[in-house]
């Protein structure tokens, strides 16, 4: 592990005590199963329906597993980085009896079989992690059952760019579209090393791969916005969000 990756991984278990302190309210939000996103469930509908197996790379409090699950999911198996984050998740899904199942392990590379999903889902503040996106995208194909999806819903590689100033949108001095990566001021754990890619660079990285793209579209709205705060860069004329939706061939 480097000392980058040992770093973020410790900021994570720092603002993931968030999901320990707060642990009822996050009980009461994954019994409701209502995590997922309008778009999340209208592109997944399909999908769901097939009752599949997931694997839910960079799993964090796993409040959208309690809503696949509600939605359809036969199983759920989560990887996370961070133990804090796990053993909340776990204990949560213990308790509401949810067939969910979460393991520590670092990405890419999640430690689990070939061919052991129908779905790979993840998003929501996880590319942001990874080192190298194309290692990732032939992790999930190795893990993807020939005819399986893999769904990506996240923030839009351009929002690092945007300020949150709140009369006009404006693009921060400090930040480039085409880095590498960034310091993350705003993170509750602060100083956590965010990577950068370019749209294409993801997409291209889940064709090399050998999936099929079925499915690309930005958003203007954000998956997560703090509570005290109403960017103008969220009102409409910027992307800051997108999903990505792509197919294991069968004869794979």
């Amino acid at each position: 592990m480097s000392d980058v990756v040992r770093a973020n991984r410790d900021a994570w278990d720092d603002a993931s005590l968030k999901h320990v302190h707060e642990y009822d309210e996050l009980l009461a939000e994954a019994r409701a199963g209502t995590a997922l996103l309008p778009a999340e469930r209208q592109l997944l509908g399909p999908v769901l329906a097939t009752a599949p197996e997931i694997v839910h790379l960079q799993s964090g409090h796993g409040l959208d597993d309690a809503a696949l699950v509600r939605a359809g999911a036969r199983s759920v198996v989560g990887v996370d980085f961070g133990a804090v984050a796990v053993a909340a998740a776990q204990r949560r899904a213990n308790e509401l009896g949810l067939p969910c199942r979460y393991v520590v392990g670092q990405l890419p590379g999640a430690p689990l079989r070939d061919g052991c999903a129908d779905l790979v889902y993840t998003g929501k503040g996880a590319l942001i992690w990874l080192p190298d996106l194309r290692v990732w995208a032939r992790d999930v194909a190795r893990m993807l059952r020939p005819g399986g999806t893999l769904f990506v819903y996240e923030a839009h590689p351009a929002v690092p760019l945007w300020t949150w100033d709140a009369d006009e949108p404006r693009i921060r001095a400090d930040r480039g579209y085409f880095e590498r990566s960034h310091v993350n001021d705003t993170f509750p754990a602060r100083g956590a090393v965010e990577r950068q890619a370019t749209l294409g660079e993801i997409v291209t990285a889940v064709l090399e791969a050998g999936l099929e793209l079925r499915h690309l579209a930005e958003y203007p709205d954000p998956f997560w916005r703090p509570g005290d705060v109403d960017a103008a860069a969220w009102r409409g004329r910027l992307p800051n969000a997108f999903s990505l939706l792509a197919v294991r061939h069968r004869y794979c």
